[in-house]
């Protein structure tokens, strides 16, 4: 790990990504010491310009963008981890056994995984959203649901690579059980192209939060997210831009970051896809 973030900030555009996620992170753990209000909170200056008492204006019903821009970050922080992890480790699990025991397994795995390829993200998170219900919680899972197709294709290709390397044909004729080969042998040499995975699937479940809230079914009024904030914006923006301006930079800022990172890593852990490109 260590090495892996010396590289990282020997490569300039590594180095920014990082920079960038880690600034995002760290405003989403400390929003309650770093924004200046409730961002539920309103106050009688509405759609004020940006001013020192409110250093990105307010909106459409008083309240301080600055506060809700920094709780917002948390939300997408939140949102995107725990969804890519729902989506990465049911993604392991099935990568790996449609990979490794192949035949039937591998048909019904991957079958249904082209089903769910066969939605846009956004359109299938919006159905899922749409019968469970708008909120926090089914947001979370819509997004889940939507990223395992992706891990599960990805764990299964590498699976199929090192399976076929020396080290696990010699470790299965010597009787060594299949559980032990997966944990052992396979597992430890698939995790790079996961991770490089794992990190580009966090810009991704952020768009997506954003899309959903900004279509009234992600996060719901009054608790500020970046998208709903966009949402309710729309109506405004012509008497005060910078509420629809900030949150619009918060989600290019935040997934460019991601991106910047992921990019980086896929570069640091496969060199040899930076050879092909």
């Amino acid at each position: 790990m260590k090495n892996i973030i010396i590289e990282l900030l020997k490569d300039k555009i590594g180095r920014i990504g990082l920079i960038g996620v880690c600034i995002v992170i760290l405003i989403a753990l400390f929003a309650p010491v770093i924004a200046p209000y409730n961002p539920t909170e309103m106050f009688p200056q509405i759609r004020n310009e940006p001013v020192k008492q409110f250093i990105m204006g307010t909106d459409n019903y008083g309240r301080d963008v600055f506060s809700r821009i920094v709780y917002g970050a948390r939300v997408s922080i939140i949102v995107g981890l725990i969804s890519v992890g729902i989506g990465a480790s049911l993604g392991i699990i099935l990568g790996l056994l449609a990979g490794y025991f192949e035949g039937w397994i591998d048909n019904i795995i991957m079958r249904i995984m082209d089903i769910l390829f066969a939605f846009p993200s956004i359109l299938l998170a919006l159905a899922i959203v749409s019968v469970l219900g708008p909120d926090l919680k089914n947001t979370i899972i819509a997004i889940g649901v939507v990223r395992i197709p992706v891990f599960t294709r990805t764990v299964r290709a590498e699976v199929l690579s090192v399976k076929s390397q020396e080290y696990v044909t010699s470790a299965r004729s010597i009787g060594v059980k299949d559980n032990k080969i997966i944990v052992r042998h396979i597992l430890p040499n698939i995790l790079s192209p996961f991770i490089v995975q794992a990190t580009l699937s966090l810009s991704s479940a952020i768009l997506v939060e954003a899309s959903l809230s900004f279509l009234g079914l992600g996060i719901q009024p009054p608790d500020p997210s970046w998208g709903s904030m966009l949402n309710e914006s729309r109506k405004i923006m012509e008497l005060a831009p910078w509420t629809a301006i900030y949150p619009a930079v918060a989600i290019i800022l935040t997934i460019l970051s991601f991106n910047l990172l992921g990019d980086s890593l896929r570069d640091i852990l496969d060199p040899k896809l930076k050879n092909v490109e």
